[in-house]
């Protein structure tokens, strides 16, 4: 096994040194999500929400397992009637998360390895996976709202994608809430969103914004 990563990693010089942008893909098995097709090198994303339309930029270059991931999560339906659950301006607008436990609970152990740094910041527009620690990252998003680049160094917030149209519907999108109780505001518990789904939701918070739809825009 040592060996074999001495190999992986000779191999990445001497990718650099000459120029080659074949990605090297981690030796470790890679979980298997309920589907994993590889993305499109590039490809655009739109969402239809309660606010307006938004279209996201994948760059699979930037963090390609986030771009796969994004990529099959849209393709499945997963992100049709999803709520932007936690909101906070100037920092997060969060979403990612089935209005149904029991397709919550189908991807829940499905984590991705980290996406490697690939010199694109957590900046305003950006879309970025969020994480609980080093390899957690499943379905939960995040649009960043400002400059987050501090999130950079603190690992696994890669970000996949950029806001090409619609970051003014992105800023809109209802706030009134505050931050989730772990981090000390009073929005949306994301465990019970993922054990309790809509019926939680509809019942407390009732005025945040949804994606109605989500689609890969065809050429």
């Amino acid at each position: 096994m040592k060996r074999r990563a001495r190999i992986i990693a000779l191999t990445c010089v001497l990718a650099f040194l000459t120029g080659c942008t074949e990605e090297v893909v981690d030796e470790e098995t890679q979980p298997t999500a309920p589907t994993s097709e590889k993305a499109p090198d590039v490809f655009n994303v739109l969402f239809e929400t309660t606010k307006g339309d938004v279209i996201i930029e994948v760059d699979r270059k930037w963090a390609f397992k986030g771009a796969d991931r994004f990529f099959n999560l849209v393709k499945t339906g997963f992100l049709n009637d999803t709520t932007f659950f936690r909101v906070v301006k100037g920092f997060v607008v969060q979403f990612g998360l089935s209005g149904k436990p029991e397709v919550n609970a189908q991807w829940k152990d499905k984590t991705l390895f980290d996406d490697k740094p690939s010199g694109h910041s957590n900046l305003r527009g950006t879309v970025t996976f969020a994480l609980s620690g080093p390899d957690t990252r499943t379905t939960q998003i995040f649009f960043n709202l400002g400059d987050n680049s501090r999130l950079d160094s603190m690992g696994g917030f890669t970000p996949f994608g950029k806001v090409m149209k619609g970051m003014d519907v992105v800023d809109a999108l209802y706030g009134g809430y505050g931050d989730m109780p772990s981090q000390g505001g009073k929005g949306p518990d994301s465990s019970k969103i993922e054990s309790q789904g809509d019926a939680y939701l509809k019942k407390s918070f009732s005025k945040l914004d949804r994606i109605t739809r989500a689609s890969v825009i065809e050429d």
